[in-house]
């Protein structure tokens, strides 16, 4: 079994993927499924959670999912369900990377696609970048621009959506403010959050640790290993719980992404099929715990 999440890199991997796009959405799934769990798909009759969000792509493909899959649209859902208060400060959006006008921007800030996945960038110091750090910056957005993200995991949500280049204001943490944020990730299940996991240190050694809705810890992961330290529970955890039930209502299932800093909850995003669908449990009964909670009735 060759799994091309360790033997490629990402990019790569993409690449790749959308090579294979002409593919029928069951056979292109069947084989990127077998080569990343060693497993066939069975669409007749799915048990585990991959499998069951392999079934999803397929066969779940509500036209509202893709206005909260678009980072930029899914803004106006939040603002009216929640309130813009939960919205990271939006600085700016553009349909091509030679439109933004840096001069404009503050010194710190993010840089995102809204259309797809991975295409983060933090910019902390703008006075420090160099005439090669744009260039690299406008070759990546310019290719990702390119791209329907659809094509490389078929999650349906994402096909035709208009491609921007957004930015957001850096946040930071007053306590803390070299240390990258945690973000709190609920799994919700017919609008009830019944696990969540925190992921630490992004940017240098991703760590994630699962936790149940009364903030134990979890003893399984997915990738990332745990983490070595102590995670404290966040002081907004029962707010964040109401907030995840309330954003995922009416859904199988749905991955709420929230955050909170300075006393605040702020939104992340919705994710319909965490890892593409493609990662599996260890030990493997949470994978068949998870997939119990996909209703598919």
């Amino acid at each position: 079994m060759i799994d091309l999440r360790k033997v490629f890199g990402r990019d790569f991997r993409e690449k790749m993927m959308y090579a294979l796009s002409i593919l029928p959405d069951k056979l292109y799934l069947q084989i990127f499924y077998f080569s990343t769990t060693g497993k066939f798909i069975n669409f007749k009759n799915p048990r585990g959670f991959n499998e069951k969000l392999q079934w999803l792509k397929v066969n779940d493909r509500r036209p509202e999912y893709t206005q909260l899959v678009d980072k930029l649209a899914v803004r106006d859902h939040i603002e009216k369900v929640l309130g813009e208060e939960y919205l990271f400060p939006l600085l700016g959006k553009w349909e091509s990377f030679d439109e933004i006008d840096f001069q404009s921007l503050p010194e710190k800030f993010v840089l995102k696609c809204n259309h797809d996945s991975g295409s983060t960038k933090v910019i902390k110091n703008k006075s420090s970048l160099t005439k090669a750090d744009f260039e690299e910056m406008k070759e990546f957005y310019t290719e990702r621009l390119k791209r329907d993200f659809f094509y490389a995991g078929r999650e349906y949500p994402y096909k035709g959506i208009k491609p921007y280049i957004i930015a957001e204001q850096l946040m930071v943490d007053e306590t803390a403010p070299q240390k990258a944020i945690d973000d709190y990730k609920f799994f919700c299940f017919n609008g009830e959050p019944k696990i969540m996991f925190v992921a630490t240190d992004r940017e240098c050694d991703c760590r994630t640790d699962f936790f149940d809705m009364d903030f134990n810890h979890l003893e399984f992961y997915n990738v990332h290993p745990n983490s070595d330290k102590t995670i404290t529970k966040p002081e907004k955890f029962d707010e964040m719980k109401e907030i995840a039930a309330k954003l995922s209502k009416g859904m199988r299932q749905v991955r709420i992404d929230l955050y909170e800093l300075n006393g605040k909850i702020y939104f992340g995003e919705f994710t319909f099929f965490h890892g593409g669908g493609f990662r599996l449990y260890q030990p493997s009964c949470w994978e068949a715990e998870l997939g119990n909670w996909i209703d598919l009735s």
